[in-house]
């Protein structure tokens, strides 16, 4: 074990140990939303929808090439903020997202670390930029939503509230009555700890390769694990 690895491993252990309430990105930490509807494939058909209104010029081409369907909302949103063409996009996003649900990959040991920490009493909610019709639509599926309910915080139409702008992680905790040092968040993007370092919130990266990892690191995050099985061990050793 590296001395980084048994730093890491102490971090986890504080973290954990002192946390009331767990605020949980969604697609990355929870599942892999994208694992059988390509996020690619979605940004790609928002370009079409909006080039198929005869507006291509919308777009810059570096937008127009996104992998990342957020990329194409954000864009739209700068230029018509609040218009209904912007609340037509956001809505095929989320068609997209809840077909996407059905087919994601849940996240090895997401589902017993959510039960557990559920049955010791620390308080559960999703901060995410996805849809929350998406993410109930999923806990749902697997028996989860009840570890939850009601604290999840999705996507809104004031799409400037996305992360890292802390909004939805401000909402679970005023909705849980807990003070941000009391909380713990746990994402696998720069943007989630961005909107952690904000809100004041711990936070705890999950990667699930290098690039992930490095991307994590770089922003600053210095608590990274690449498997939740980690926290699941940790936590039941608590």
């Amino acid at each position: 074990m590296t001395s980084e690895t048994r730093n890491d491993a102490e971090r986890l252990r504080r973290l954990t140990g002192r946390a009331r309430v767990v605020l949980w990105d969604f697609d990355g930490p929870v599942c892999r939303l994208f694992a059988g509807h390509s996020a690619e494939r979605v940004a790609g058909d928002l370009v079409e929808w909006l080039e198929g209104r005869g507006l291509r010029g919308l777009l810059e081409d570096e937008e127009r090439e996104a992998v990342d369907p957020h990329v194409v909302l954000r864009a739209v949103d700068r230029r018509h903020p609040g218009s209904d063409l912007l609340a037509e996009l956001e809505e095929r996003l989320t068609q997209h997202e809840l077909r996407a649900s059905r087919l994601a990959m849940p996240t090895a040991y997401a589902d017993p670390l959510i039960r557990t920490w559920a049955a010791v009493g620390v308080r559960l909610a999703v901060a995410t930029n996805n849809s929350a019709r998406v993410v109930r639509d999923y806990l749902s599926g697997r028996g989860l939503l009840s570890c939850f309910a009601p604290h999840v915080y999705g996507r809104t139409q004031d799409l400037h509230l996305l992360k890292p702008d802390p909004h939805c992680l401000r909402r679970a905790l005023n909705a849980t009555g807990a003070a941000p040092e009391d909380a713990l968040m746990i994402g696998d993007a720069a943007t989630d700890f961005q909107a952690a370092r904000t809100a004041g919130v711990p936070f705890l990266g999950y990667a699930r390769n290098p690039r992930k990892e490095k991307l994590l690191r770089d922003a600053g995050a210095t608590t990274v694990v690449g498997s939740l099985e980690l926290v699941l061990q940790v936590l039941r050793g608590a």
